[in-house]
């Protein structure tokens, strides 16, 4: 069983008894942490995809400690101009294990059905493009409608 969350603004596959190192968080090491911000389950191959996220599901973490990632050198150079400027950056960050994974409430997702189209009635007509009524037009078998204009495309598909 896996999830895909949103911790910290990224997104994260998770699994239970995972480590995961994520951008600073304002918790104390030790103390456990709920993530409500879930965006996949795939529960042995039954997959439930949120709408941005699932209702009810949450993942359940610890945070084990704060650290500082590698560093990272920012070298800038414009050549033949004496220009050189050297940064250097740490980032902030958590550890946090994964401690488990709720499903209460997640539903699986309802497959897509698609939508025919209906032909509008003739007092919606004025209401779509140009492009919308020369394709109801063609779909209708009108002839010459490459020549006519809105109003001559309303009257011609209310007949």
């Amino acid at each position: 069983m896996y999830a895909i969350v949103e911790i910290a603004g990224h997104q994260f596959k998770v699994e239970q008894d995972q480590k995961v190192f994520v951008h600073r968080l304002g918790t104390e090491e030790g103390n456990n942490v709920s993530f409500d911000n879930v965006l996949l389950l795939d529960n042995d191959g039954e997959v439930t995809i949120g709408a941005p996220a699932i209702n009810g599901a949450s993942v359940e973490a610890k945070v084990l400690r704060h650290l500082k990632g590698d560093k990272v050198i920012v070298f800038k150079k414009k050549r033949r101009k004496g220009y050189r400027v050297k940064n250097g950056h740490r980032q902030f960050l958590t550890e946090i294990l994964i401690e488990g994974i709720n499903v209460s409430g997640a539903k699986k997702s309802a497959p897509k059905k698609e939508a025919k189209e209906v032909e509008a009635p003739s007092s919606d007509l004025s209401s779509k493009t140009v492009a919308e009524l020369k394709e109801m037009a063609k779909a209708k078998g009108v002839e010459g409608i490459s020549s006519m204009k809105k109003a001559d495309l309303v009257a011609a598909l209310s007949k």
